[in-house]
């Protein structure tokens, strides 16, 4: 069946773009080793972090050992994972190869371990987490666990990718002589996974809101009055006195969080709030669904 025009525009569109950012995220990979990792050797895990100490011993490039080390696991996943996203995963992987050799010419821009595994871990960060908000992935350790996921029945596969790389961070302190690439590898990771955070939420940060009150109807007017988001109203009883109570539900954004409270106090003080984080909030007065 042919697609509508505008569909198939939107579509050619959003493949455009994913390719786009998969290049960028290789980019910015490339530098997160060649400017930071790199030059202070840390290895961090999954297939990079064995070609850096592959690399460390022999001096061979870094990138296309990095694709020699993924090519095996990609084959090992043909079968559970299907040919098309297999086959993603290779040109994520040849893209992060092709960007880590070719930028092999820049100097490391700091001698300082601390300094290159949080800069590392930024560069990283980014290229993460364009990976996963345009659905591509380079394989590695992440793609290894699914496959051999089975085999331990026990563990869920953040935990698997976690021995996995654990056991490389480990491996490059004892090959490469540096017992403090365990700390530097913790700090590439963490920076990494907070940035990669930012990357895929977007940096609109959002309070989730719980308002239990015996006087639902004038906080949620005040409310609705004083702000464009919406409210709903969840009907509940109180255990210790048994009365009913209306528990009021609304995203805020960070700012105008005082706000709430002053108005809420206002109609009534005795209210209780409780107020929660949230990664990401779409729909009215935030980013609409579809932009996302």
């Amino acid at each position: 069946m042919n697609l509508p025009a505008e569909q198939s525009g939107k579509k050619l569109n959003t493949t455009i773009e994913r390719y786009l950012f998969m290049v960028l995220g290789g980019i910015f990979y490339g530098l997160a080793i060649n400017l930071f990792l790199q030059p202070n050797q840390i290895v961090a895990g999954g297939a990079t972090g064995i070609s850096l100490i592959i690399t460390a011993k022999t001096g061979l490039a870094v990138g296309m050992l990095s694709v020699c080390i993924n090519l095996p696991i990609l084959l090992l996943g043909l079968k559970t994972q299907g040919w098309r996203f297999i086959l993603r995963c290779f040109i994520t992987t040849m893209v992060i190869g092709f960007c880590t050799d070719g930028l092999s010419f820049l100097h490391g821009m700091t001698l300082n371990p601390i300094l290159g595994a949080l800069y590392g871990g930024i560069c990283q960060g980014i290229a993460i987490g364009f990976f996963i908000k345009y659905e591509v992935s380079s394989g590695g350790t992440e793609l290894l666990a699914r496959v051999i996921r089975p085999l331990f029945p026990g563990m869920s596969i953040p935990q698997v990718i976690a021995v996995l790389d654990g056991a490389i961070v480990v491996s490059g302190a004892v090959i490469l002589h540096n017992p403090e690439n365990v700390l530097h590898a913790l700090i590439v990771i963490f920076v990494s996974s907070q940035v990669s955070d930012m990357v895929i939420t977007g940096f609109s940060k959002a309070k989730l809101c719980y308002i239990i009150t015996e006087k639902p109807e004038p906080v949620s007017d005040i409310l609705l009055k004083n702000s464009p988001h919406g409210i709903t109203n969840l009907h509940a009883t109180g255990m210790y006195a048994r009365l009913p109570k209306g528990v009021l539900m609304t995203c805020v954004k960070a700012k105008k969080l005082h706000q709430l409270k002053l108005l809420v106090s206002e109609v009534d003080p005795d209210a209780f709030v409780i107020v929660s984080e949230t990664t990401e909030v779409l729909g009215k007065g935030f980013k609409q669904i579809d932009e996302d």
